[in-house]
């Protein structure tokens, strides 16, 4: 599952989502779906790890975690 950094590195860039996705070489309809729920994101994917790159962040903080344990949650 996506984290909440990752979504609100999106909605606080100067760039459209779809334009985000695009320079990150991923389908803009994938970054819609996952920020919506539709589509469940299983931590590593690497398709959310080159938006984060884009955004500047690091592979963890675009998953969310499972707090108990620290482990990533496979959502």
């Amino acid at each position: 599952m996506i984290s909440d950094d990752f979504k609100i590195a999106i909605k606080l860039s100067e760039e459209p989502a779809y334009k985000i996705a695009q320079r990150a070489g991923v389908d803009p309809n994938f970054l819609s779906k996952a920020m919506r729920g539709i589509i469940k994101v299983k931590p590593g994917d690497e398709r959310v790890v080159r938006i984060g790159k884009f955004l500047g962040l690091d592979k963890s903080e675009c998953f969310k975690k499972n707090i108990s344990e620290g482990d990533f949650l496979c959502g």
